[in-house]
């Protein structure tokens, strides 16, 4: 009988340790999803008066609210707003790949160089050309841009393979998209796949 209360005072002890332990789990949800509201005080500052001592100091008291902090998977969070942009002209090789002709594009400021390049990319995916994805590097000191570039492991045709019109269509809109753009500085462009140069 012993060892029957025994058993049942572990399991009565452990569904009550449970329990609180969620009871304050679900406590901790509720404060941080729920804003805080504190007051700071806010002394003004006061001149001495004539006899050299100071009059009593004026409180002020403003409420201020804060959102908890959440756990999210996010970027970098941006100084700049996201509603700022600056006009550049994004090049595509016409349709005889003869010329590339410019075209005004608003831009994200925050991320200029990024967007610009992804801009141009827009128009370089094929059925068997596949580009997954890019990297922008600037040199801050000479200002010359690494495009790093990624194809797909599927993509039937590599950059070597790509025509003189893809190729002219493909890193000639890069190169003079970032070079043509004042705003973006940039003084020349190179080409890498993973990080090794792309020769063509």
């Amino acid at each position: 009988m012993t060892r029957l209360k025994k058993y049942f005072s572990r399991l009565l002890t452990g569904a009550i340790v449970l329990s609180l332990s969620s009871c304050a789990s679900a406590l901790t949800q509720a404060n941080t999803d729920t804003p805080v509201t504190q007051t700071i005080q806010t002394f003004s500052v006061t001149q001495l008066d004539a006899t050299g001592s100071t009059p009593a100091q004026d409180q002020q008291v403003a409420p201020v609210v804060t959102q908890p902090l959440k756990a999210t998977n996010t970027k970098a969070i941006s100084t700049t707003p996201s509603n700022k942009t600056v006009s550049l002209n994004i090049y595509q090789a016409d349709s005889q790949c003869q010329a590339l002709v410019s075209e005004k594009v608003a831009i994200p400021l925050a991320n200029s160089v990024n967007a610009a390049v992804g801009n141009v990319l827009k128009q370089a995916d094929s059925g068997d050309f596949d580009l997954v994805g890019y990297r922008v590097n600037v040199n801050a000191n000479s200002r010359i841009a690494t495009v790093d570039l990624r194809l797909s492991p599927n993509s039937r045709r590599q950059f070597v393979s790509l025509s003189t019109c893809e190729q002219f269509a493909l890193f000639g809109s890069l190169r003079k998209t970032l070079t043509s753009n004042s705003q973006l500085k940039i003084k020349a462009v190179r080409f890498t796949q993973q990080g090794k140069e792309i020769k063509l």
